[in-house]
């Protein structure tokens, strides 16, 4: 009887063990089935890349990403498998899960073809729905190494020294598998920022007062139906490989370029890390040409540093701030609210512009605390003569029209604020658009571009 996986397996209470048998555990059913049927197909997934999750988030989590893996198999062995079949966890030490496959010797041609076409079938799953597997925890699916074998049954041996023989040619099976596929996605993140391939698209931030464009956010995408497609998957493997500067460098050089012809009164936010200052096209001399070229001066320019990174080189900030800032530039402060330095980033930094995380917007019209804290940032910037604030993720018509307004330009704070690609460039000399208006022009990856 083929064992089925309880769908619920990823809601497991904390401190509870993943509702998946172990291999010790079925070690005896195993022994039993291996012997009647004379032979044995095993297929390895890897789940290393779990172990992250345990660490960062508990166990608790870890069992719900081990259980929703479990149950990806297990639909997929339903699907193509008509046989007999078991899903258990790997030995003590190893994150992975096991599915065992007994046939007849006789049955060549399931274990010659049969298998590898369902390891081929398992690898396009988890492709495609691996993300699902380790959500919330990541965006973007982990490698997970497959391997397989056949094992013939040798009563010359025991069935647990026969079978550690082959979750070890299994496992070696799965390792090199995660490694040729780390090195293909290298290859393929490597060529995309050789080519240039990374274009922008324009996120409106509105004036709630007016229900006008303050201002557009460039957002990087990576070629469309790749890997690499959202910034997040990106930035993510451009950290594991080492090309973090260059792809900084390339997303802002496309975000500058695709720019050309915005509306003019509008403001251009630019995500910027420290180390841009060591970029050759951001020193002042080279940027302002660039700027010249696409119709833009400094004061049109904003660039926008995350909290996260600005809290661990405050003087490299006050650096670059200062530096740019007599040229008329002018600097955010992105995902205030979300860490616990964020009263210390506004005070040592002095940003022109403050970006209110999500999570600190959300429910502030039931939120007296928040309130309290928003209007007094708002007045001591009143009183200091700084720029407004600038609230993501105030979707929720009643935070938008709260007393705390005043000053305050919210991102994608009406239903018509929409993100941009811009196709016809307008003339820059009109004014920004009246929330919603269309403005939509085809980008071309950065490399392309003439200058």
């Amino acid at each position: 009887m083929r064992q089925r996986i309880d769908p619920s397996a990823h809601r497991v209470a904390a401190g509870a063990a993943p509702r998946l048998p172990s291999l010790g555990e079925a070690l005896p059913r195993i022994a039993e089935r291996f012997s009647g049927f004379g032979a044995l197909g095993l297929v390895v997934i890897d789940a290393q890349p779990l172990a992250e999750i345990e660490r960062d988030y508990g166990y608790e989590a870890y069992c719900r990403a081990l259980g929703s893996l479990g149950a990806l198999a297990e639909s997929l062995v339903q699907d193509r498998l008509s046989g007999d079949e078991m899903l258990v966890t790997g030995e003590t030490g190893h994150h992975e899960l096991v599915v065992l496959l007994f046939r007849s010797p006789a049955d060549a041609e399931f274990y010659r073809a049969e298998i590898p076409l369902f390891v081929e079938g398992l690898a396009e799953a988890l492709a495609r729905h691996g993300h699902r597997v380790v959500y919330p925890y990541c965006r973007k699916a982990p490698i997970f190494g497959l391997g397989f074998t056949g094992s013939l049954r040798n009563p010359h041996f025991g069935v647990a020294t026969q079978l550690r023989a082959s979750l070890e040619e299994a496992r070696e099976d799965a390792r090199l598998d995660a490694r040729i596929e780390a090195r293909r996605r290298r290859k393929q993140l490597t060529g995309i920022v050789l080519a240039g391939e990374i274009t922008s698209v324009y996120e409106p931030i509105v004036d709630v007062a007016t229900k006008t464009v303050f201002g557009y956010e460039a957002l990087a995408r990576g070629p469309e139906g790749s890997d690499f497609h959202s910034p997040m998957s990106l930035f993510h493997a451009a950290e594991s490989e080492g090309l973090v500067f260059e792809l900084d460098c390339l997303c802002r050089r496309s975000g500058i370029d695709g720019a050309e012809g915005l509306p003019a009164g509008t403001k251009l936010f630019l995500n910027v890390r420290p180390t841009t200052i060591h970029d050759p096209n951001f020193r002042p001399e080279a940027l302002i040409r660039t700027l010249s070229r696409c119709q833009l001066s400094p004061s049109d320019v904003v660039f926008e540093i995350s909290e996260q990174e600005s809290i661990r080189s405050f003087d490299v900030f006050r650096e670059v701030r200062d530096e740019y800032g007599k040229l008329g530039f002018l600097f955010a402060l992105d995902d205030t609210g979300a860490g616990y330095a964020s009263l210390q980033s506004v005070l040592e930094l002095e940003p022109d512009f403050i970006k209110v995380d999500r999570a600190f917007v959300q429910g502030i019209d039931q939120d007296s605390a928040r309130q309290t804290l928003f209007r007094g940032e708002r007045d001591r910037r009143a009183h200091h003569r700084r720029g407004p604030r600038h609230a993501r993720g105030a979707r929720d018509a009643r935070v938008a029209r709260h007393p705390v307004r005043p000053g305050l330009a919210v991102r994608e704070a009406h239903p018509a604020a929409r993100r941009l690609t811009p196709s016809a460039a307008p003339d820059r000399r009109r004014r920004s658009p009246i929330l919603g208006a269309p403005w939509r022009r085809r980008l071309r990856p950065a490399s392309t571009r003439r200058g």
